[in-house]
Order: structure tokens, then C-alpha cells, then sequence
């Protein structure tokens, strides 16, 4: 990667040049991000994952351009306009639109009015009258009537039109305007003419049907929002600037270094002046800043999405225990299915508790013997139609003590159900029963069972569908790579769909791996992953230190320490006359390391501070203790709702412009940003966090439209800080 590029992510990310060297120079050689960000911590100097996944994010941009320079210099070579001083433009450019802008006079044209008036042999005049050596352009224009051009304002209408496109392709010019329309345009939106403001579709953007707002400080949700409305039909929406300062500064770049011109040259470039400038720039130009607004949008919702979606990947897990799951309903009644600890489908059938067919002594004996025979220790609830009755019911039947009823989101299980994963899991069930095995695997590991299925289909984040896909997926994937390998993978439970986001591993590996333990038996150590078909020395590389084993002959298989620093570990415990396993369960021994004197070039403090936190706590897991959520007992429906009433709630979804909460009826609650707390709140993530279970107010709730306003403003002692 060239200097310029090295120089430009070194200044926007405040890192030295070598840590962003070292970094381009590990991905070249195949390392991944949480490998990076974890083991080659000398490399980079210690730099987090969040710094290297940008620089990785603008390393793969700077990649993009690179591919489109080289288009555009063949382009021009091609036309034999290309010069050394525009290669050098070109290749020195970092920024889309400048490229772009340099471009734009030797991009191929449809035909334009400028195309027409050049085909008439009209240029010379145009470039006459621009360079403003012309006296008097009546007279000049004569000289240009003929077969093609049957009068002087015909002459002169054309010397203009090419004028008028040589000034909207001037560089200098668009930057101009493009910083005036970022700092002063205002986004304007009106209700779309003819459409009924009361329809459904359209109230929903009510608010915007007589609107203004800066460009420039407008909320990333709000940009989606206006956008959304002009591509579904509902709204019109452009940006308003000041026109006559615009033109003032295109008058400005364009007689900057003109000293001695003529008023008849003037008279004419002024009008090219303004119809370049409404006909051509203004409508270009608006339309890149509200691409760039768009953009800008896209990466803020972005942003909130990965953090949301970080939150729900880590969710509290209640580990491996059996579980009675239920997916919940009326007509159609309850789906329950019994789990064991592995997850492991063992029984499934159906209660019909509720009416219509109100079968509730039957299915109080069925979940009684059901408890009883699996030995069942959590009872978890899908949170759609029929969860409250359903959880109300089961907690009237007598169980053994201990036994934990939990509620858990539905969302994404019936895309799950229904998915190719589904299907190759259990071939002989239907959608039913798969969608209830989801739910009860959820409650027991978030993380492994989320990642089967796609992230947009989780119900957090915003305007999902209106952000740039290429770059969500992006977010999405390293999210989910992070948060895998962050908790780590049992080498020997772990599904294929789980293994496939490890670290230097795949989907093809990931099928690999579990065919070999299907045939082989479960894995003993580490380094029998080297037997693997296609798992090579760089993917053993990348993946070792994020896979777990439990019950290998070497503790060290059970820890996130690197198989690459176990010859390091075993001489820290020869050293004090110790074993491994002395120096993971004894803190006294640990405490005899001096790990300055284990100092080499490829392994500094970082590292060895992390090697010592990982014997200190091999194989933690970084998440938190599943806790159970207690909804009221008095609301049932959005009915039940009263202003003022302080009620518990779970935290479901985060965007910009606040947070949505669950209360336990179908409609979930909005706190604004702005009931967020006593004091101005910037980010709703700093107050609260998705799956944070809390105490919150009533302020207002629209039953027409099942709309429930919340708030946690006087309210901050009551949450609970999960």
C-alpha cells in the first residue's frame, strides 16, 4: 500500500505509520482481526480491535480506489489525453470525489447540449470567449453562422452550453460548492402531492411532510428516515442553499486569475455562469451530499448495529443444563420440546392450554411428567403471542425447587426454522419444532445458537434495509468473528455453523472439523487439529488459541493461550521447579514469575501479561450470569396501561434516537433520547444496554396506534444494571 494512504489512515485514526504498516503487512500474510488484535500485540503496538478492524476497513477502501484509478488512468491513456502532471493528480488523490471530479472531463458523455454545440464546431468560440479575448462576441459569433448554425444567438446559445459544462466539470468549482452544500444546505421535505396523509403508510412519516433541517448536524436515523420516505413514494426531498451566494463563489473560481476581460465576455460567461449552476452543479452537487449524508447515515447506523449486536451475541447464557422450551400459542396451541445439557433433541409435542381448546388439566400433567422424566432444570418461553399466558400458566404447576422459568426473543427463530440450517439439523421435524429447539437453545447459549442465523433478522438496529448492504454485512461479519472468538469454542461440542466463525477457519473447514470428530472421536489436543483435511500450518495458526478443550492431557488446550507459547509457559514452570497445571490452579506459584525475564522479540509485556491473566482464569467466559426476567403481573395488554405506572422492563433494541423496551405485552415501549435520564444524553448506549433489565415510567401511550412513550427520567435507582 502506498505511503499516502499509510499517512492518511495514521492521521484519522491518531496511530503511528508502523503500527499501521505492521498491520496491512499481517492481514497480507493471511492474519485475521481477532488474531491480530490478541496475539501480535508487539506488532502493533498494542493496538485494540476496534483500531485494527478500522484500519483493516480502510485498508480494503484505499484497495477499491486503487482498482478504480487504474480504470480511470487507462480511460485517459486510451483517449491520449493522459499528461504526467494528471497521473500524478490522479494517483496522489485519496478522496472518492475529487478522483472523480478529475475524471468527470474525460468520462464519456451521453449527448449533452455542450456534445451538440462541439459538433457544430463551437468550441473555438466557447474557449474564445472563456479565455475573454474577444471584444465583442456578436461579431466574433458571425463568423460561426452557416449549414450547422443558422443564426448568432444559435452561435452564441452554444458557445455557452459548452461553457456552461467545462465550468461544472472545473475541480476547484465542485469543491467549492460541495463544502458550501456540507456546512449550509438545508434538507427540505414535503408530503408527496395527491397521497392521503391519513393512509397507514404514509402517517408514518407525518412528521416530515413540512420539514428543514441543516445537512450538517442532522441525526444519522433522521437522514434514513427522509430517504426512506422519498424512495417509498411518501415524501419529495431536496436540499436548499443560498443560490446567490453560490453563484458569487462560482464567479469567484471562475475570474480568479482573469485580469483584463471584456464586458461582452463577461455578459456571456455570466449567464453559462447561472445556467451551469442550476442546470448541471446543482443538481450534481446535491446529489452527492446527499449521497455523503447518506453515507455518513449509513455508518453511524451501522455502528449502532454492531453494538447491538455485539450485546445480544454475549447475552448471559445459562450454560449447559436441560431445558423445557416453549414456543407459545393460541388456536394452534403451545409447541414444547424437552433438551438435554448438550442440546440435544429429546422429546417434543404439543398443550393446548388456552382457548380456543382450553385443554389445561392435560397439559398441566403433560409439562409435570415432562419436568420429572428429563430431570428438566429451565423452562424457557418464546416472548410472542400467548408468552404471558403461557408463563403465567406454567408458574401456577408445582415444580422442584430451583427450577428457572425464562422468557426469550422469538426473533429470527421462524426465519431459522425454516432455513437450510434448520433443515440439515433435523430433517424430520418441521418448522414447529425446530423454531421451539432455537428457543430453548437460546436461553442456554446465546452466541452459539445466534449465529445460525442472520443478524438482520434479530430485530436490532435501525433502517436495516435503507443502509448500504456491502457495508452492514461487513459490520456484521466481524461482529459476529468478534464476539465467537472473544468467548472462545469447545472444540468438541461446537457445531459446524459455530466453528465457521473462528478464526483462519471457514465454513469448509468448519465441515472438515466436524467430520474428522464424527470419525475420529472427540479431539485430545490442539495439535490434532493439524490432521484435519485442508487445515493447514496458517490455519492452525490463526484458529489454536481461539478453540477450547476441555479435558485435554495439557491444561493449556483449555486456555486462550497461543499453542505457539506453550514451550514459554512450560519453561515458566520448570523454572520454580513446577508443573502447568501447578501454575494455573496455585496463585502462589504464578506469583513466583517475573515475566520481565521472559522478555524476547516476539514476546513483550503484552503478551506475557496476557498469558498470565489466561492461567489465572483459564477458559473464563467473558459473559455475564443469566438472570431472570419478572415482568408485571398486572399488564397483559397494551389496555392495561395507565400513565405514571412504573413498571420492569427489558432493554430490546438501541437506536440514535432512543431505546425500545420491552414491558412484556406485545408492543414494546420508547424511551426518546431525551427521557433517557435527568441530564442530556448524546448516545444511548452510555445510559443503558441491550438485554439491561430496568424499571421505567409510563408517560404516554397512543392506543389507536399502539404506540407506548416511556421514561426514565426520576427513575435512574430503579435500574437494575444487568
Amino acid at each position: 500500500m502506498t505511503k499516502i494512504y499509510i499517512d492518511f489512515i495514521s492521521k484519522q485514526l491518531s496511530v503511528a505509520e508502523w503500527q499501521v504498516e505492521h498491520c496491512i503487512a499481517l492481514f497480507d500474510e493471511g492474519a485475521t482481526i481477532p488474531f491480530v488484535s490478541r496475539y501480535r500485540k508487539e506488532r502493533t503496538g498494542g493496538l485494540d480491535e476496534v483500531q485494527i478492524t478500522e484500519i483493516k476497513h480502510l485498508y480494503t477502501r484505499f484497495e477499491e480506489l486503487d482498482k478504480r484509478k487504474i480504470a480511470i488512468l487507462k480511460s485517459i491513456a486510451d483517449q491520449e489525453k493522459l499528461t504526467d502532471s494528471l497521473k500524478d493528480q490522479i494517483e496522489n488523490c485519496i478522496d472518492t470525489n475529487k478522483l472523480e471530479d478529475i475524471y468527470l472531463p474525460f468520462k464519456p458523455k451521453r449527448r449533452t447540449k455542450a456534445s451538440i454545440a462541439r459538433a457544430k464546431g463551437l468550441e473555438p468560440l466557447a474557449l474564445a470567449i472563456t479565455d475573454m479575448t474577444v471584444q465583442d462576441c456578436f461579431r466574433v459569433a458571425q463568423e460561426y453562422v452557416g449549414e450547422e448554425v443558422s443564426d448568432v444567438e444559435e452561435a452564441l446559445q452554444g458557445a455557452r452550453d459548452i461553457i456552461a459544462e467545462n465550468i461544472s466539470e472545473m475541480p476547484s468549482v465542485r469543491e467549492s460548492l460541495r463544502r458550501q452544500y456540507l456546512r449550509y444546505a438545508k434538507i427540505v421535505s414535503k408530503q408527496q402531492r395527491g397521497l392521503d396523509a391519513d393512509a397507514e403508510e404514509s402517517s408514518k412519516f407525518r412528521n416530515y411532510f413540512d420539514f428543514n433541517g441543516s445537512i450538517a448536524n442532522m441525526p444519522s436515523h433522521r437522514v434514513l428516515a427522509l430517504l426512506r420516505g422519498e424512495k417509498e413514494g411518501h415524501l419529495s426531498v431536496k436540499l436548499e442553499v443560498e443560490s446567490d451566494y453560490s453563484l458569487n463563489e462560482l464567479k469567484r473560481e471562475v475570474f480568479a486569475k482573469k485580469e483584463n476581460f471584456s464586458k461582452s465576455c463577461r455578459d456571456q460567461i455570466d449567464i453559462a455562469l447561472e445556467d451551469s449552476y442550476k442546470r448541471l452543479l446543482h443538481p450534481s452537487i446535491e446529489n452527492e451530499v446527499l449521497r455523503m449524508a447518506k453515507e455518513r447515515a449509513d455508518l453511524e447506523a451501522v455502528k449502532v448495529f454492531g453494538e447491538n449486536l455485539t450485546a445480544l451475541l454475549l447475552a448471559a447464557p445459562v450454560g449447559q443444563k436441560r431445558v423445557l422450551a416453549i414456543d407459545p400459542g393460541f388456536r394452534t396451541g403451545c409447541k414444547i420440546v424437552c433438551l438435554d445439557s448438550q442440546g440435544e433433541l429429546l422429546h417434543n409435542d404439543t398443550i393446548y392450554p388456552h382457548p380456543p381448546v382450553n385443554e389445561k388439566i392435560q397439559a398441566i400433567k403433560k409439562i409435570s411428567n415432562l419436568v420429572e422424566s428429563y430431570k428438566i432444570e429451565i423452562i424457557a418461553i418464546g416472548d410472542g403471542t400467548a408468552s404471558r399466558e403461557t408463563e403465567a400458566f406454567i408458574k401456577k404447576i408445582p415444580m422442584p425447587a430451583g427450577l428457572q422459568v425464562f422468557s426469550v426473543s422469538e426473533d429470527g427463530a421462524s426465519i431459522y426454522s425454516a432455513s437450510p440450517v434448520a433443515r440439515e439439523e433435523f430433517p424430520n421435524y418441521d418448522v414447529t419444532v425446530r423454531g421451539a429447539v432455537s428457543i430453548g437453545r437460546r436461553v442456554m447459549d446465546p452466541l452459539a445458537e445466534l449465529v445460525k442465523i442472520d443478524p438482520k433478522s434479530l430485530g436490532v438496529g435501525q433502517y436495516q434495509h435503507d443502509i448500504d448492504q456491502g457495508l452492514l454485512k461487513e459490520m456484521l461479519d466481524n461482529t459476529v468473528v468478534s464476539c465467537v472468538n472473544k468467548v472462545g469454542v469447545n472444540l468438541n461440542t461446537a457445531s459446524k455453523h459455530l466453528l465457521s466463525y473462528v478464526s483462519g477457519i471457514g465454513p469448509a473447514i468448519a465441515q472438515n472439523i466436524v467430520e474428522h470428530r464424527t470419525a475420529n472421536g472427540p479431539f485430545k489436543t490442539r495439535t490434532e487439529l493439524t490432521k484435519v483435511k485442508r487445515l493447514g500450518s496458517k490455519a492452525f495458526e490463526q484458529s489454536a488459541g481461539f478453540l477450547r478443550i476441555p479435558d485435554s492431557d495439557n491444561p493449556l488446550d483449555n486456555t486462550a493461550v497461543h499453542p505457539e507459547r506453550y514451550g514459554l509457559v512450560t519453561k515458566m514452570a520448570k523454572d520454580i521447579s513446577k508443573s502447568v497445571d501447578d501454575l494455573i490452579k496455585d496463585e502462589k506459584c504464578r506469583s513466583l514469575i517475573d515475566i520481565k525475564r521472559y522478555v524476547s522479540d516476539d514476546a513483550g509485556i503484552p503478551t506475557l501479561t496476557d498469558i498470565m491473566e489466561e492461567l489465572k482464569k483459564p477458559g473464563r467466559d467473558p459473559r455475564r450470569v443469566a438472570k431472570v426476567m419478572e415482568f408485571s403481573s398486572d399488564v397483559h395488554s397494551i389496555d392495561d396501561l395507565k400513565i405514571d405506572m412504573i413498571l420492569p422492563g427489558i432493554v430490546t433494541n438501541i437506536t440514535n434516537f432512543g431505546v425500545f423496551v420491552d414491558i412484556g405485552i406485545k408492543q414494546d415501549g420508547l424511551i426518546h433520547i431525551s427521557q433517557l435520564a435527568d441530564k442530556f444524553v448524546s448516545n444511548p448506549s452510555d445510559v443503558v444496554k441491550l438485554q439491561q433489565q430496568l424499571m421505567v415510567k409510563v408517560l404516554d401511550v397512543d392506543f389507536k396506534r399502539g404506540r407506548i412513550q416511556l421514561t426514565l427520567r426520576g427513575l435512574n435507582s430503579f435500574a437494575s444494571g444487568q
